[in-house]
């Protein structure tokens, strides 16, 4: 599996949809996906929680249960990776590595000071996960969340982005930006393979495709628009007491090769 999701990434584009438990990361493979990653906000409302508040443990057993599920490559959002210090990183990657990731990832936020890490912090943190990765033969993608947070600074973004590549990430990732100059300078100024979040006003995956990203994940909107499914559903039926919301259902075959 982590050859595979190696070798997706020397090339082309492709699509990395973030399932939020094992039933739909079973129907995305169903559809062809190559690949999956998880989503720590949709992994949090799973369990009935608020994104950042999901322990190492639980992640762990969601690793596990999603990679017995399918027969594809599975990233991981590891958050900070459970460390308030680089030397606990380790720990986290390796029981990752154990429950089957294929892929993790690392960010440079830290919910519990509500800061972006110094720049000199997040490249000792990414430089500790790379070590890790290697020796699992896992992906490393290195986040910079500056846009996820009101700190709109492409400088400073692509600055963080080529530290945390040249201290062993092998992807680099800035959730939320979404114009076209944008990405193609991260694509062009950091010089390594590109991880763009689907957001709306983002440029389509055949534009990205032409900029050079890289892969193209969804985050939480998976998740999201689910949920937003099932609470039309429910408000149907509460309150006109049809069911309607049927006709937007899976099919006996869809059923049948998802979970058959």
């Amino acid at each position: 599996m982590r050859d595979r999701f190696h070798a997706l990434h020397e090339s082309g584009t492709f699509l990395l949809p973030n399932p939020w438990d094992a039933g739909s990361a079973r129907l995305l493979e169903s559809l062809g996906f190559p690949a999956l990653a998880t989503t720590s906000s949709g992994l949090a409302a799973s369990l009935g929680k608020r994104d950042q508040q999901v322990t190492r443990p639980e992640l762990v057993a969601h690793v596990a249960a999603l990679t017995a599920a399918v027969g594809i490559p599975l990233n991981v959002d590891a958050e900070r990776c459970f460390a308030d210090a680089p030397d606990g990183i380790a720990e986290t990657v390796d029981l990752l590595a154990e429950a089957g990731a294929a892929g993790i990832s690392i960010e440079d936020y830290d919910p519990a000071t509500a800061r972006i890490e110094t720049l000199e912090s997040g490249i000792e943190r990414v430089a500790a996960a790379a070590e890790a990765c290697a020796r699992h033969n896992i992906v490393l993608t290195a986040r910079a969340e500056n846009h996820l947070y009101g700190y709109d600074n492409l400088d400073d973004t692509i600055e963080r982005l080529r530290a945390y590549r040249a201290a062993g990430a092998d992807v680099v990732y800035a959730p939320g930006l979404s114009t076209p100059g944008d990405i193609g300078r991260v694509v062009t100024e950091v010089a390594c393979p590109v991880n763009v979040l689907a957001v709306p006003g983002a440029p389509s995956v055949a534009e990205l495709a032409a900029l050079g990203v890289r892969r193209v994940s969804t985050g939480g909107a998976l998740a999201w628009a689910a949920y937003g499914a099932l609470r039309d559903a429910a408000r149907e039926l509460l309150d006109a007491g049809t069911t309607t919301f049927r006709t937007g259902a899976l099919t006996e075959d869809e059923i049948d090769r998802a979970f058959g």
